[in-house]
């Protein structure tokens, strides 16, 4: 299932939560789906920030995931 399908899929259930309820096996499936997508999306945030780089008024760089990123490894 692609990232749209599951969005997709959290927002059916979703609304029908506010409808009519969900049973059991629908609390988990909409459990699941939300930490896969929150953990998804911090994935994508950490990457973009570890790909930072800025530029010093001298013209240097710095590359702000070398220097306090990359904290792939901890996960």
């Amino acid at each position: 299932m692609n990232m749209d399908e599951r969005i997709a899929r959290i927002n059916e259930l979703y609304h029908k939560s506010q409808e009519e309820g969900l049973n059991e096996a629908e609390k988990e499936e909409q459990a699941i789906l939300r930490k896969e997508y929150v953990a998804s999306i911090r994935a994508n945030l950490r990457g973009q920030l570890n790909n930072l780089t800025i530029e010093r008024p001298d013209g240097s760089r710095e590359n702000l995931g070398e220097k306090y990123g990359r904290r792939n490894k901890e996960e």
